[in-house]
């Protein structure tokens, strides 16, 4: 079975579309959260989403948007872009949100938005966050997304310690015997540097992971933020992939 893994996608329906297009062929989607926030296209995001066989957490933005979570913890541009996505949203997008959870075991894989220890909001942005969060799950390897940076961790529990990973693209990574947690990186705003959106392959039966970047018209989403008057600063950190 080959599982398309993508996450953070913030209404960015243009980015989408490109990875639905380059991924090969796959079985299911599995996506790690945040459908929407930030981008223009939350509500088109929700239904494209909903074509194919998928399992999807919720993220922070999208308990934001239901208001599950208090606009005063995000900064002002993702607090505006998440007030204008309150106003878009129709209530087929609002009950498709409201019934996602924020974390889950599925086929053997652990998945959460942020980390296993708290699946909404904590970023694991390094090594010894990671180290912290084995102890919260129990699968083989934990999936998770929220930083929108590409990037796997590996547990060593004879020296207690957790390496940093950062497989090279379209090389396999293989999985086990050492536990690990792995981001696929962001689908709409990546912010590692690279502008194309991310997404990874998981071949469950072979156990490998495989990242993937991909192209896509960033000025067509820019145009779109634009004429919805989304924040300045999320329109120009697109093409910066920061």
């Amino acid at each position: 079975m080959r599982y398309l893994i993508i996450s953070d996608i913030h209404a960015n329906l243009v980015a989408l579309e490109a990875v639905l297009a380059d991924a090969p062929d796959f079985t299911e989607i599995w996506c790690l959260g945040d459908l929407v926030g930030y981008g223009p296209n939350p509500n088109e995001c929700i239904e494209r989403i909903q074509e194919h066989l998928h399992v999807c957490l919720a993220g922070n933005h999208d308990w934001a948007v239901l208001g599950k979570l208090d606009l005063r913890n995000f900064n002002t541009d993702a607090r505006n872009a998440n007030t204008w996505t309150r106003s878009e949203l129709t209530s087929e997008s609002r009950m498709y949100l409201s019934k996602l959870p924020t974390h889950m075991e599925h086929e053997g894989f652990y998945l959460a938005h942020a980390s296993p220890r708290e699946p909404v909001w904590e970023y694991i942005l390094d090594a010894s966050i990671a180290y912290t969060n084995f102890s919260h799950f129990s699968t083989l390897v934990c999936l998770v997304g929220h930083t929108h940076v590409a990037i796997a961790f590996e547990l060593d529990e004879q020296r207690q310690r957790c390496e940093t990973i950062i497989s090279p693209l379209s090389t396999p990574l293989e999985l086990g015997p050492n536990r690990m947690i792995i981001n696929p990186g962001s689908v709409g705003q990546p912010r590692d540097g690279d502008p194309r959106a991310s997404y990874a392959l998981l071949d469950a039966e072979n156990m490998t992971w495989e990242f993937h970047r991909v192209a896509y018209p960033i000025e067509i989403t820019q145009e779109r933020m634009r004429a919805r008057g989304l924040p300045r600063r999320l329109i120009e950190r697109l093409e910066m992939g920061r």
